[in-house]
């Protein structure tokens, strides 16, 4: 299995699925949109500049209960053009554009979307297993994104810097909890324990990782914040 790859950090006139955008900044990255019949959408806090003709309304998304409960927003705002508007979260990181083909899905650590291209549709999935959410560093809820009928783009911030690895059928790779950003679907994840065999003392100690098995691929963030910090 080939190691993980850093992402690039800086991306210009790029364009897919009806927008143009750009992503600059070192320490704390800036994507920029360019709008034309494709609307996007977003959490209303990461706005960080628009374009006057730029209209900004809301739209209404999937799961309200199960996004009720874990505390994330209910309504998003919406972005049309012609115009460009600017998002940046505020935390050193890096902004990783994901391409999606019609049909396909990404499954994303929850609070860590940027933004999002109209064709997209957004969920919410629950994980499963007690352990990879009470000792996991995981919440109960994952953001799922997909491209219906057309292709799409979801931007996310990962913390630190990103990093991608591609599993192959049943490869694995175990992350310190916090570390994972997204992953195909056909990834399966779970909590592990690794006890700590040497040592009076590390006997009794454990480590507890998140294991992803392929085939598929896994975005890796070299930071870890924690969850209520992402919130905000």
């Amino acid at each position: 299995m080939a190691g993980p790859v850093l992402k690039k950090t800086l991306v210009r006139d790029e364009s897919f699925a009806g927008v143009t955008y750009h992503i600059e900044g070192d320490i704390v990255p800036v994507l920029e949109v360019v709008l034309a019949a494709t609307p996007v959408f977003f959490e209303h806090h990461i706005l960080l500049w628009k374009s006057p003709s730029t209209r900004i309304g809301v739209k209404a998304v999937k799961g309200l209960l199960r996004r009720a409960i874990s505390g994330m927003p209910i309504l998003l705002a919406s972005a049309t053009g012609p115009g460009t508007i600017a998002f940046s979260r505020d935390g050193a990181g890096q902004i990783v554009p994901i391409h999606l083909a019609p049909g396909q899905a990404i499954d994303v650590r929850e609070h860590q979307y940027l933004a999002a291209t109209d064709q997209v549709s957004y969920s919410v999935t629950r994980i499963k297993g007690i352990m990879n959410w009470v000792f996991g560093g995981n919440t109960l809820i994952v953001d799922q994104f997909r491209a219906e009928t057309a292709p799409g783009i979801v931007w996310l911030h990962g913390f630190g810097n990103v990093f991608e690895v591609t599993l192959g059928v049943e490869e694995s790779i175990d992350l310190e909890p916090g570390g994972w950003l997204y992953k195909d679907p056909t990834v399966a994840m779970k909590t592990v324990t690794q006890s700590l065999s040497s040592g009076l003392f590390g006997s009794a100690a454990s480590f507890f990782w998140n294991r992803f098995t392929g085939p598929g691929r896994v975005g890796i963030q070299s930071m870890y914040v924690p969850t209520l910090a992402v919130e905000t």
